[in-house]
């Protein structure tokens, strides 16, 4: 599978990490607005030169193109690889509004191109084990489910354009960052009915969108839950999730579980509960290897003709979800989900 990269920002380096991981994915190339960047970068990487994105969609070499640019260019840039039949692997969040998000479903759709959404924590070994418990009964009835990521970014992280801006980015902590924990209650707690958000806009840096916020959940289930999520909160901490039901509980931090108290269930095995950078304070302090399953999941789908497990739909129900609390924000109410 040879494979494009647009976009040089710290992310893409994990991509093109777990591409050089992946039997038979290869990285064809890179495209960046930064010359010097994109220079470094496939020099690095041994990838050949873009040198504007159209060089990219005219490859007739190119399958698969990884989109790693700011929000706000997801729509143009994978509207431009759909049109010359590439498939389309695009960064959190999908785009910044439902409408431009809708409307890149519905062309990869048209096209006949598959489009997935990177959400890697989906296949982090802690969150893969709950959605077998979960599918198993292990925990009974779901009573709660909440997601906590009180993270700390330093001022110099939204120094850089568009940073924290609704136009380009669409939001700030919920968005860019809780936005994973807002997919993973989605995956393995299902749809939330309804909703109320608070939110502290540039509460501790000088941005005009929340850099710290609560969520108050009532899920379709019945259960409800809590998001927390903020890049304001020095030194930063791990995020984790909670899952509490009729049998027991369960937390997890990071990619891994933190705790299992469940009745009348053995202990998951030790290698569930090891520790691994978080992001908690340094962005990339991540790893690699959920980055490098999610790809292989993707490749999959395109070589089978199936749908990949965080299609462009779910990106979108997730970013459905995250815009539906930041209206709840605004208007300081309640929002029923549709």
């Amino acid at each position: 599978m040879q494979i494009a990269i647009i976009g040089t920002g710290a992310v893409a380096v994990h991509h093109a990490l777990a591409i050089q991981e992946v039997t038979g994915a290869e990285l064809r190339g890179v495209a960046s607005r930064s010359a010097e960047k994109a220079h470094t970068f496939s020099e690095r990487f041994g990838a050949r030169l873009y040198n504007t994105v159209d060089q990219v969609f005219e490859d007739p070499a190119v399958q698969l193109v990884i989109l790693c640019t700011y929000p706000d260019s997801h729509y143009p840039l994978a509207l431009g690889a759909a049109s010359r039949r590439k498939h389309v692997l695009v960064e959190k969040p999908l785009a910044v509004t439902v409408e431009t998000g809708q409307a890149i479903v519905d062309t990869c759709r048209k096209a006949g191109v598959t489009l997935a959404v990177v959400s890697q924590k989906r296949f982090a070994d802690g969150p893969a084990f709950l959605k077998k418990a979960l599918a198993e009964g292990r925990l009974g009835k779901l009573l709660q489910a909440d997601a906590y990521m009180k993270w700390y970014r330093e001022p110099a992280y939204y120094a850089r354009r568009g940073k924290g801006t609704w136009e380009v980015e669409g939001g700030g902590a919920i968005i860019n960052q809780a936005i994973h924990q807002v997919d993973l209650l989605r995956y393995l707690a299902g749809q939330v009915k309804s909703l109320r958000c608070m939110w502290q806009l540039g509460g501790l840096h000088a941005i005009e969108s929340e850099d710290s916020a609560c969520v108050l959940m009532r899920y379709a289930s019945g259960a409800t839950g809590v998001i927390q999520a903020s890049t304001a909160l020095y030194p930063g901490f791990p995020d984790r999730l909670e899952l509490h039901g009729t049998k027991g509980s369960v937390v997890t931090e990071g990619d891994f579980l933190k705790s299992w108290d469940v009745q009348d269930a053995p202990k998951p095995p030790a290698e569930l509960f090891k520790q691994a950078g978080v992001g908690a304070s340094k962005p990339m302090d991540i790893p690699v290897e959920p980055f490098k399953r999610q790809l292989i999941n993707v490749i999959g789908a395109i070589e089978q003709g199936r749908e990949p497990l965080v299609s462009g739909e779910e990106g979108l129900e997730t970013l459905r979800l995250v815009i539906a609390m930041y209206q709840s924000a605004r208007a300081n109410r309640d929002v029923e989900i549709g």
